[in-house]
């Protein structure tokens, strides 16, 4: 029920438009990244779930570098630490706003006024509590996961629904055509004569969802799951009835997806910051223009969705299609070793800082009075044997997850190979939480009625 709540108030945030905005047809900092960050422009979940995410990022990184250490079996230790990154996420939300508004990104500061500028930042700032009071409700056991995962995936299946089967209609120069992918493809095949190009059109359309996105999202989905199998068993006994033998799973995607949510976090604060300073400044600086240079595309250039030409953020960013994958090689092999490289480092430096390490396994078996079976029965030697799964299976773990998500980017899957890993994954870890949850609940009927 408290999940529903959680999701609803998510939901609600994502459709009310910010008071006093006068948005216009100005670029969106945010393009790339708004489905993994849970955001949608416009409304109060403008930044979405990225000062949270980022907060987490840099607080991670200053504990990895041992700038600040932190006992996570001391819980006053724990709860500073905890209280520490919700208010640097408070600032980081502070500085994104008043950038956002600054920029121009709801209409002219000087038109809007600073006590309405003010507004909208203290509007954005409201957003982001929210989502932290939300992501408690459920890290607390009021719902089920957490609610950043819940953010995102239902961020990600709203996308992929919406592009699959929207309605709505978009003038591409060759009369109105429909946004849905599937819906266009039976508008084309009844409204045009020509039916072999109309499947063309349907399958290999430009700037708009077609049916090759469509099949290559499904096949992601089919992969990314596949890969969910992936697992090592090291069998576990228990210390008081040596009969009772239960494995320990260590999966392929050991770290799960935080891997490339801190990624995603990375670059999209650089493309973010990039381009609002290219707004703001132009592209005659040099360091300006060594963080990014950004022209229109497409459709609407005038004041239309700036991409990236130049500097680190094209170098950061996906090439579009496979034709700017052969026209700029260089690019694409710097997007590649960094994709992959950053994937593997943060799953490195993520079993540290969420207490999943050979040693922080080990110490947690001991507590539940089980040992590995391959062990000796002490801490030691039970962290000495998962030393070798762990690391291992974090650092492979994230050169698939980031492998994956280049080669979805690549095919043109929709809601970005990013997004899809992350659902999945995400979706994945609900149904093994139902599924423990239906065990134990079967568990505790039948001890029931043998005591009965």
């Amino acid at each position: 029920m408290w999940t529903a709540v959680a999701l609803f108030i998510f939901l609600v945030s994502s459709q009310v438009p910010v008071y006093g905005a006068r948005p216009g047809n100005s670029s969106d900092p945010f393009y790339w990244m708004r489905v993994v960050l849970a955001s949608n422009k416009g409304t109060l979940m403008e930044l979405g779930i990225s000062p949270m995410v980022t907060a987490s990022l840099i607080m991670e990184l200053l504990v990895g570098v041992g700038f600040i250490e932190v006992d996570n079996n001391n819980k006053e230790e724990r709860a500073c630490y905890e209280g520490a990154q919700k208010l640097l996420a408070l600032v980081v939300c502070l500085v994104e706003a008043t950038s956002y508004v600054s920029a121009g990104m709801y209409g002219a500061p000087a038109q809007l006024g600073y006590f309405m500028c003010a507004v909208i930042v203290g509007q954005l700032l409201l957003s982001t509590i929210i989502c932290q009071l939300l992501d408690d409700l459920m890290q607390k056991g009021w719902g089920i996961g957490s609610g950043t995962s819940l953010f995102i995936a239902t961020n990600v299946c709203d996308t992929i629904i919406w592009k699959c089967f929207s309605p709505s209609t978009i003038n591409t120069g060759r009369g109105a055509e429909f946004e849905g992918a599937v819906i266009a493809f039976f508008h084309l095949l009844v409204s045009r004569r020509d039916k072999v190009r109309a499947l063309r059109e349907a399958f290999y359309r430009p700037q708009l969802p077609n049916l090759t996105n469509v099949a290559a999202t499904l096949l992601v989905f089919v992969i990314v799951v596949f890969f969910q199998g992936f697992r090592v068993p090291l069998i576990t006994k228990s210390k008081f009835n040596p009969q009772d033998r239960q494995p320990y799973m260590i999966k392929l995607f050991y770290t799960s997806n935080m891997p490339i949510i801190l990624q995603t976090s990375v670059v999209s604060n650089l493309n973010f910051f990039s381009q609002i300073l290219s707004r703001r400044f132009g592209n005659r600086n040099f360091i300006i223009n060594l963080l990014g240079r950004w022209e229109p595309r497409g459709y609407g250039r005038r004041g239309g969705q700036l991409f990236p030409v130049g500097g680190l953020a094209y170098y950061l960013t996906a090439p579009a299609t496979f034709y700017d994958l052969l026209a700029d090689p260089i690019h694409a092999v710097f997007y590649i070793t960094f994709v992959l490289t950053t994937c593997a480092l943060f799953s490195r430096l993520w079993i540290n800082i969420s207490r999943t390490s050979p040693r922080d396994v080990a110490r947690n078996l001991a507590a539940q009075g089980r040992w590995l079976v391959q062990a000796r029965e002490s801490e030691e030697d039970m962290a000495r044997l998962l030393d070798k799964y762990i690391p291992v299976a974090a650092s492979f773990g994230g050169l698939c997850v980031g492998a994956l998500t280049i080669g979805a980017d690549f095919l043109g899957a929709i809601g970005s190979g990013t997004g899809i890993l992350l659902s999945v994954t995400m979706i994945n870890q609900y149904f093994e939480i139902l599924q423990q949850e239906g065990a134990q609940e079967l568990g505790y009927a039948f001890l029931k009625q043998k005591t009965a």
